[in-house]
C-alpha cells in the first residue's frame, strides 16, 4: 500500500496554514502525522513545494509550526495589489480571434508572457530568500515532486532529485509568482508557478492507494485553469483520498493578501485547528 501527500498553493498565508494543518493532525494522532509526513510521495505546488521541503528535511514539524508564529523570518514583504494581478491573468482568459475559449495551454503562455514581461525583483534576490528559510538544500530521500510552468511553452515540469536540478532552483521555479516574482532560469528555460496549471496538481498522485490532498481554498473552489481539486480528488479513485480545504476562519486569516507576512500566525493557527478536527477522519479513511 502506497500513500501520497499533496500540498498545494497559496502564498506566505498558505505555507503557513498547511504546516499548521500537518500540526492539528500530529497533535491527535502522532503516529498518522509521521505516515502523512513519510509518505511515499509528496507533490509540492508553489507554497506547497516550500512546504515539501521544509517537512522532509529532518527538521521537527513543532520546530516548523513554531517558526510561523516567531516575528523573525526570512521571507521579504512584497506589494502586492490583488486586484491589478487578477485582472492581468483575467486578459490572459480573453477568447481567440475567432471567439473561441483559449486552451489551458494557450492561457499558461500567456500568463507566461506576460511573467517574462513585468518589471519584478532580481532573479539572485529571490534565490537567496529561499535559501534563508528553506531548512535543506538537498532533495531527500523521499519521492518528492515539485511543479513549475515552462513560462514560454506552458507545459507542465516536474522537478525531482534525479532530474539534475537544484532543489533551490525547483522551489524557486515553483513559487514564481506571474506578475510578483521573476520567472526562474534552470538551464536556457524560464518558469514559472506550478499552481498556473493546477493549485494542487492532484493528478500526480494517480496509482497511490492513499491520498492526503492539503490546499488553502475552500473545498468547492472553481478552476479556471481545467479540473477543481475536487473533480482531480475525486479522479484518484479507487484512492482513498481526503481534501482537506479552508474553512471559514482560514479564510478570515489569509486576509486580501496572502502574501502579507502578517498573515502567517493567524493562518498556521487557523490551519492547526482543522487538522485537528480533520485527524479522524483521515485516520478512519487511510487504516
Amino acid at each position: 500500500m502506497t500513500d501520497a501527500l499533496v500540498l498545494g498553493g497559496g502564498g506566505v498565508a498558505g505555507v503557513a496554514w498547511e504546516l499548521g494543518v500537518l500540526q492539528g493532525i500530529a497533535d491527535e494522532d502522532p503516529q498518522l502525522a509521521s505516515r502523512v509526513i513519510g509518505a511515499d510521495r509528496i507533490i509540492g505546488t508553489s507554497a506547497g513545494s516550500a512546504v515539501a521541503v521544509q517537512i522532509t528535511s529532518g527538521t521537527p514539524l513543532e520546530a516548523l509550526y513554531a517558526a510561523q508564529l516567531a516575528e523573525e523570518t526570512e521571507v521579504i514583504e512584497v506589494g502586492f495589489d490583488p486586484a491589478a494581478m487578477i485582472a492581468g491573468w483575467s486578459a490572459a482568459m480573453r477568447p481567440t480571434a475567432d471567439g473561441r475559449p483559449p486552451e489551458p495551454a494557450e492561457i499558461r503562455r500567456r500568463i507566461g508572457a506576460m511573467a517574462l514581461a513585468a518589471p519584478t525583483t532580481d532573479e539572485a534576490t529571490r534565490l537567496k530568500m529561499h535559501e534563508a528559510h528553506l531548512p535543506s538544500t538537498q532533495w531527500p530521500a523521499t519521492d518528492l515532486a515539485i511543479t513549475a510552468v515552462d513560462a514560454e511553452s506552458g507545459e507542465l515540469v516536474v522537478f525531482r532529485r534525479d532530474s539534475g536540478v537544484r532543489l533551490l532552483d525547483a522551489v524557486t521555479a515553483s513559487c514564481a509568482v506571474p506578475g510578483l516574482w521573476p520567472p526562474a532560469t534552470i538551464g536556457d528555460r524560464r518558469y514559472i508557478d506550478g499552481g498556473i496549471r493546477s493549485v494542487a496538481n492532484v493528478d500526480l498522485a494517480a496509482g497511490v492507494d492513499h491520498v492526503l490532498v492539503v490546499t488553502p481554498q475552500r473545498d468547492g473552489s472553481p478552476s479556471a485553469y481545467g479540473p477543481s481539486t475536487a473533480e482531480q480528488v475525486a479522479d484518484l479513485a479507487p484512492a482513498k483520498a481526503l481534501l482537506i480545504g479552508a474553512d471559514d476562519a482560514s479564510i478570515e486569516a489569509f486576509g486580501a493578501n496572502w502574501l502579507s507576512l502578517t498573515t502567517r500566525a493567524p493562518s498556521a493557527i487557523a490551519g492547526r485547528a482543522v487538522g485537528r478536527a480533520q485527524a479522524a477522519v483521515l485516520g478512519a479513511l487511510w487504516s
